[in-house]
């Protein structure tokens, strides 16, 4: 183990950020808090600030001032730095070891980009960066030397159930010696796994994010319920394991035991197992490729009664389904379908859209959005001017729904 590495936490104050720090506090002699950012619960952020004591941390532009004016009255000596500059100076930074990538949707993507074009340890849990800039981000790791390490536990169960020779480098898995024939990702099935469709319709934003198994961000948890989480997972699997989507299964597994298997050309599939827990998977990127605590409850097998696979139902969990025309369709429809679901999720948090629509405008989204196929030189400005289209045309759809 590198020790004493020097963390930053981009997104430290929410679910994965909670699970990060857990450990970081349980392994003082082994990890620095180097580095914190926060958005909108800047008082949760002032008292990690207090108990970690970072060297630099990031908040909203507009904040910086008065964060700095509270640190500064704590007697707290931290660097505040603002915005999206602010988070690829901490990502970038030359103190910085490891960036654990955890900042929800797209405004963690040029941090997580920036963290890879400085050679960094990225342990990453926002999918967007791979969902919206996946061939980018794969080049920019291994041009500049970086390691990308999944801390989601669906990918990080497949890299663990993966040869050493694939795990540093992806494009080993279609050495025929290796055998991997499918891998499967592992789904819970969210709040309605066994409700109708009609009853998705009528579902309120309470119900949609009371997750049956993981504590979850409002809009992982939308996602979930309507497994399109699953669908960005899947296009991230791709990326991140060099497999066309045909080559990826989706099985849902309501008891969050098995997180993911890999499944070989003998007829074998090796599975991780683990609690439903995010530190377990954290603790591992952390450590990899050794082993420490994680503070995760460990599972107690006599206690499982059985384990259920069942088929996704692509009506009712229609995001699926479009997850997989994106990835067919190429890099410019799942920056398309991130953007839209970004916004009718929001819309439906906010009362505007039933909690069904929201596959209803990401299709709408797909079919409508004008943009050009990305060329092979496309960058993260090419990225993101497709993302703001996608965005305005998204508003105007949600508009007329609502």
């Amino acid at each position: 183990m590198i020790m004493t590495q020097r963390i930053a936490v981009l997104g430290a104050t929410g679910s994965i950020g909670d699970s990060t720090l857990a450990i970081l506090a349980a392994q003082p002699h082994n990890y620095e808090v180097y580095a914190l950012s926060g958005y909108q619960r800047l008082d949760k952020l002032f008292a990690l600030c207090q108990q970690f004591t970072p060297q630099r941390v990031c908040v909203p532009v507009t904040a910086v001032d008065d964060f700095a004016q509270r640190l500064s009255e704590a007697s707290l000596r931290i660097d505040v730095v603002g915005g999206a500059a602010g988070l690829i100076d901490i990502a970038a930074d030359s103190q910085t070891d490891t960036v654990v990538a955890a900042i929800v949707g797209a405004a963690g993507l040029s941090s997580t980009l920036a963290a890879a074009r400085a050679g960094k340890r990225i342990l990453l849990a926002n999918k967007e960066a791979l969902v919206m800039a996946g061939q980018v981000m794969i080049e920019a790791v291994k041009t500049h030397h970086a390691t990308l390490l999944p801390i989601d536990s669906e990918h990080n169960a497949i890299f663990q159930c993966l040869p050493a020779s694939i795990q540093q480098d992806n494009t080993q898995i279609h050495n025929q010696r290796h055998g991997v024939r499918k891998l499967w990702l592992t789904a819970s099935g969210g709040p309605f796994l066994n409700q109708s469709f009609t009853h998705m319709q009528q579902a309120g934003v309470a119900e949609a994010i009371k997750h049956p198994n993981w504590s979850m961000g409002q809009k992982i948890s939308v996602d979930s319920a309507t497994m399109m989480n699953k669908g960005l997972e899947l296009i991230e699997a791709c990326h991140l394991f060099d497999l066309p989507e045909d080559k990826i299964n989706v099985v849902i597994h309501p008891q969050s035991i098995i997180h993911s298997m890999v499944e070989y050309s003998d007829g074998s599939f090796l599975a991780q197992l683990g609690s439903p827990d995010m530190k377990t998977p954290i603790a591992h990127a952390l450590s990899y490729p050794e082993r420490i605590e994680s503070g995760s409850q460990p599972l107690d097998l006599y206690a499982l009664s059985h384990l259920e696979f069942i088929k996704p139902d692509l009506h009712k969990f229609a995001c699926l389904r479009l997850a997989r025309q994106a990835m067919q369709a190429g890099a410019q429809a799942t920056i398309v379908l991130n953007a839209a679901n970004e916004m009718a999720v929001a819309a439906f948090l906010a009362g505007q859209v039933r909690l069904t629509d929201i596959a209803d405008i990401n299709e709408q989204a797909l079919s409508e959005v004008p943009v050009a196929k990305l060329s092979t030189a496309a960058d993260i400005e090419d990225i993101l001017a497709i993302d703001a289209t996608a965005r305005r045309y998204t508003d105007a759809i949600i508009a007329k729904m609502a």
